[in-house]
């Protein structure tokens, strides 16, 4: 099942200008989806530097790009502060669910702007917990799964609230703010959406602090069970707002 959030990512990454022969940092590159996607597009002329803080998760992106014959990444443990690359700053710098976790996601930012060249640009994908509408028939599993992604964001710090904050943070890291957009992910009785395979993902992350045991979570059913709540009630809903917005640094 693809991921319909990997699939905004791509688009937004093309519309900023994220193209062929560009050096890219990818901060917080988790398991390196974001960082494939910017392999393939920077090309064999351009280079990919995938940033994390885990040595555990770059070894997984590390695995993850070789896998897919992608040899223009460079993998970097580090931080938003990571020192300029061998070569000079870079054409552009992105992030996807990383904002949410800094303390001082302004400061954050203008640590990685100083990565980038003079009007390059600065990318950001977050996701936004605090505005999710839904009108019609209770759901109450979807939202007991909801509850449980929230309580652990909640737990490990994240603020909820990211997308939102996405402009006023980028403005104040001193860049030049050239495009906001949201996406809502929408579920149907008909559409597939891969939240077990998420929770799957995150499953220690919701247990260990108690916030649900995994015999409650019985994540290998959790899409089954969410499919057929949403068929009995002829639910239409939206599951998460997605916020990108991308900017430029000073010339």
């Amino acid at each position: 099942m693809v991921n319909p959030v990997d699939e905004m990512t791509g688009r937004w990454l093309d519309d900023a200008g994220i193209k062929a022969g560009m050096r890219v940092i990818d901060i917080g590159c988790g398991p390196g989806v974001v960082s494939a996607e910017l392999a393939r597009r920077v090309g064999p002329r351009g280079r990919v530097y995938a940033v994390d803080r885990n040595p555990q998760v770059l070894d997984a992106a590390r695995e993850r790009c070789l896998s897919l014959g992608l040899v223009n990444v460079e993998f970097i443990e580090g931080t938003f502060e990571v020192p300029v690359p061998a070569g000079g700053p870079v054409d552009a710098a992105v992030g996807r669910r990383v904002l949410m976790y800094q303390r001082d996601p302004t400061a954050a930012v203008r640590a990685l702007a100083r990565t980038v060249r003079p009007g390059g640009l600065v990318w950001f994908h977050e996701h936004d917990g605090t505005v999710v509408p839904h009108v019609g028939a209770p759901l109450p599993l979807h939202e007991r799964v909801r509850g449980w992604l929230h309580a652990m964001l909640k737990n490990e710090g994240a603020s909820l609230r990211m997308g939102h904050d996405l402009f006023g943070v980028l403005r104040d890291a001193g860049l030049e703010v050239e495009q906001v957009r949201l996406e809502g992910n929408v579920l149907t009785p008909t559409s597939e959406y891969p939240i077990g395979q998420i929770v799957r993902m995150v499953l220690p992350r919701i247990t260990q602090p108690g916030i649900a045991t995994a015999a409650e979570i019985d994540a290998d059913t959790l899409d089954e069970r969410l499919v057929e709540e949403r068929v009995r009630a002829g639910a239409t809903l939206v599951w998460e707002l997605v916020f990108c917005a991308w900017a430029r640094t000073p010339q």
